[in-house]
């Protein structure tokens, strides 16, 4: 019977004669970084409800909140996207485009500066370079708003890393009314940080006669200030934000594979009043990130491509299952109980006792065992940072209460 060890993380520590080919994925050991807990599984006790949640400082109202809860998770600023999120987020943006926010946008100063793109829709009419940059998560995108200047403009921002540079397309721009901008591009250029002068677009924008041209509808504006719906002439919609949110930026920090403990610190910082207890643990969630893979450069992109996703279902009662599938055709599971360890704390004992390895139709009973000691950090509808010894991992809730 083959041997492994299985940790709350939802990765199992496979035993030496079971050998994979290496993965780029993170790879999180078995027992090297749990604490043993002292307390029997079966003295499970309910804590109190989750009393509140603070996602940030910035002001929002509950349709905006709304819109950015849908947004969280959603990969390439909408390029990967399930057809259920995609409506919740579609329904969202109609909702605020309903509602009154800022009359007359464009004549508002509230319209002006930096904005940071969080998700467009992506239509085959897209240009290229929506197609080429923006679905990239990497990269961070922007829109900056001049209007009320000698020389209006609307400039598209795309900024590869702090060390390589930017890509900036500048647009003449005209206000027609007060939701509608139009604009015409007319240069563009990289600006490389290793080099002492700008490289120049390959796009002759003075040759393309209308296509140049467009215009920009802002539908919604609120009244902070911070969050910005836009639709264009080629039938894009645009969601951008001006105050990020924390947990878009732990996200984005992920996607870039830098500044992860930075934005977990960010939002850790930023609850309020959080008792968690199994009703707010419940549910399937997928693990997008654990500190001791970041100096081997593990992220949520590097395992999404290499195929291997790691799932971790809890139930109510406190049965947690752990499946990994590490190869087509291969997967891990293992079984377990998870229990809060007190009333007035975020501490959870967490014990393996058994598990499955199936390949194609035939399964092979695993021998798995562990109790650890975990402690939440932060957790809300979508995300959830928790603690095992000095380890911290991030999960992406993909269902809630099972």
């Amino acid at each position: 019977m083959a041997a492994a060890v299985a940790t709350p993380t939802g990765l199992l520590k496979l035993p030496p004669s079971y050998a994979p080919p290496p993965s780029p994925s993170p790879h999180l050991p078995g027992t090297s970084y749990g604490r043993r807990s002292r307390r029997r599984p079966g003295l499970c006790r309910r804590g109190a409800p989750l009393l509140a949640v603070a996602a940030g400082e910035v002001s929002y109202t509950e349709p905006e909140e709304a819109l950015l809860e849908a947004l969280v998770g959603v990969q390439g600023r909408g390029r990967a996207v399930a057809p259920r999120q995609l409506q919740e987020v579609e329904s969202a943006v109609q909702t605020l485009e309903a509602l009154e926010g800022v009359p007359d946008p464009t004549s508002s100063d509230l319209i002006e500066g930096s904005w940071k793109l969080i998700f467009t829709t992506r239509p085959g009419t897209a240009s290229p370079i929506q197609r080429t940059f923006v679905g990239v998560d990497s990269f961070r995108v922007f829109q900056e708003v001049y209007l009320r200047t000698d020389d209006p403009r609307v400039v598209n921002v795309v900024k590869f890393s702090e060390t390589v540079g930017e890509l900036a397309v500048q647009a003449e721009a005209t206000i027609k009314d007060g939701k509608r901008i139009l604009f015409r591009f007319d240069r563009a250029a990289f600006a490389f940080k290793f080099l002492p002068f700008k490289v120049p677009y390959p796009v002759p924008f003075r040759l393309l006669g209308d296509e140049a041209k467009g215009w920009l509808d802002t539908t919604y504006l609120s009244r902070s200030g911070n969050i910005r719906i836009s639709r264009g002439n080629k039938g894009t919609t645009f969601v951008l934000q001006k105050s990020a949110d924390p947990r878009q930026m732990l996200l984005s920090a992920i996607s870039a594979g830098t500044g992860v403990k930075e934005a977990i610190d960010d939002l850790t910082l930023s609850k309020k009043g959080v008792v968690v207890d199994m009703n707010t643990l419940a549910g399937e969630w997928q693990l997008l990130w654990a500190s001791q893979s970041e100096s081997g450069g593990g992220s949520w992109s590097s395992v999404a491509s290499a195929g291997l996703k790691d799932f971790q279902t809890i139930n109510e009662d406190g049965q947690l299952k752990n499946l990994v599938n590490p190869f087509p055709g291969v997967s891990l599971s293992a079984r377990g109980n998870i229990c809060k360890t007190g009333n007035n704390n975020n501490t959870f004992s967490v014990s393996m006792n058994e598990g499955v390895i199936q390949v194609g139709g035939i399964q092979f009973p695993l021998e798995t065992g562990g109790e650890f000691v975990m402690e939440i950090l932060y957790i809300d509808n979508k995300i959830r940072i928790s603690s095992l010894n000095q380890y911290k991992l991030v999960h992406l809730r993909i269902v809630n209460k099972t």
